[in-house]
């Protein structure tokens, strides 16, 4: 079961919940146990702020991803049980930009940011080239369960 806290803080159009939550759940399916999250959906000065803040870079950017800052249990073992996994701040503007420029259908973008943003909670990650392409094969998995096209395919 995943536990979503939606937060709206954005004027532009956003997804329905149902939409939001199946995609998390979509992209969490690999995770045992429950999951708790929270999507924080943010205009573009609010997501400059925090871009700003966390990764030094001065721009709205499409997705943040902030997995939760777990302690270790006892013995320093990793508690991973917990079901918090942390949150996700997507950028309404930049996502609906995006998706115009790069000629995709907005609902398959949303579907991509909400899933990419999950697997960084996972711990997926894209710094380096094995780890990319590991992640982007499960984010094209994923997309074309959804019946969505790869949304690397023009790079």
């Amino acid at each position: 079961m995943i536990e979503l806290d939606l937060q709206c803080e954005s004027r532009g159009a956003i997804p329905d919940e149902a939409d939001l939550r199946r995609w998390c759940e979509l992209a969490l399916r690999q995770r045992k146990g429950d999951s708790e999250l929270t999507i924080r959906l943010v205009d573009e000065d609010e997501g400059r702020e925090l871009n700003r803040t966390w990764r030094q870079k001065d721009y709205a950017t499409n997705v943040l991803s902030f997995p939760a800052d777990i302690p270790d249990g006892p013995g320093g073992v990793p508690m991973l049980d917990i079901p918090l996994l942390g949150d996700l701040v997507i950028c309404v503007p930049v996502v609906e930009r995006e998706a115009e420029e790069q000629g995709k259908p907005l609902s398959a973008h949303w579907a991509h940011l909400v899933i990419h943003g999950c697997l960084h909670l996972l711990g997926y990650d894209h710094i380096d080239d094995d780890e990319a392409q590991e992640m982007e094969d499960l984010e094209r998995q994923l997309l074309a369960e959804l019946g969505h096209a790869d949304p690397y395919a023009d790079e």
